[in-house]
Order: structure tokens, then sequence, then C-alpha cells
């Protein structure tokens, strides 16, 4: 059995979904690490910042389906190759690399949340993409 015929992606769509995953999670690490100590964390702003990852991740999640070549089927595969991919660089991240995040536990915190935020939104828009043939 190859991928296609056990995972519904070819094994090109399979690499190119987990190089996208890696890809968008270190840009959302630098994004956050530069806005963590702006107090992007704190008060109303987490609320804001949740609410502005709904839409901001829509035209990644275009722009993930086209690099990876998935067909309107494969949009919610490929997005879960992708997120898993995002999240084991995440939870590396958090236990050898928090540095990575800011200079804080706090900001850690902050980060590995939204993170996981960003991943779950991001899946989520993926199954409202997907559509049968």
């Amino acid at each position: 059995m190859n991928l296609a015929s056990r995972l519904g992606l070819t094994g090109h769509q399979f690499w190119l979904s987990a190089l996208m995953g890696v890809i968008l999670w270190f840009v959302a690490a630098m994004m956050l690490r530069f806005l963590g100590p702006l107090g992007i964390y704190d008060g109303l702003a987490r609320a804001l910042l949740y609410a502005a990852i709904i839409p901001g991740t829509v035209p990644f999640m275009i722009l993930f389906k086209k690099v990876a070549g998935l067909g309107r089927q494969q949009v919610a595969l490929g997005a879960s190759v992708g997120t898993a991919a995002a999240i084991l660089c995440d939870g590396v991240a958090l236990a050898w690399y928090p540095q990575l995040y800011g200079p804080t536990v706090a900001l850690h915190a902050g980060a590995g949340g939204t993170i996981l935020w960003g991943g779950g939104v991001g899946l989520v828009i993926a199954f409202f993409m997907n559509k049968a043939d």
C-alpha cells in the first residue's frame, strides 16, 4: 500500500502539507515573539488576538491548499497533516527551546496557547473548505 491509498494524499502532497505546517508555525512563532512583549496576551488584547486569528487564518488556508496542491476533497486532510507538524514543532520548542517565544514563562505560555488556538482555527476552516467532488 502506498501513501495515497492509505491516506488519500500523494507523498508529494503529504510532505508539502507537513512543510507548510512547519513554515506557518515558524512564522507565527516569530510574530508572537515580537508581539508578546508588547502585551498581546494581557486582558482584552488576548481576546482581540484570538478573534483576529479567525479571519487572519483564511488566506493562509487558501495558500496552504494551493501550495500543497490539494484537491477540494483533500483540504481537511492536508491541513490535519500540516497542523500535526506544527504542533509537534510547538511541543519541541516549548519543551527544549522556550526562549524562541521570549524570555519569560508567561510569554512561552501565551505563545504556545495562541499557536494551539491558531492550529484549531485552521482545522475548522479547512473542514469548511473541504468539498466533495
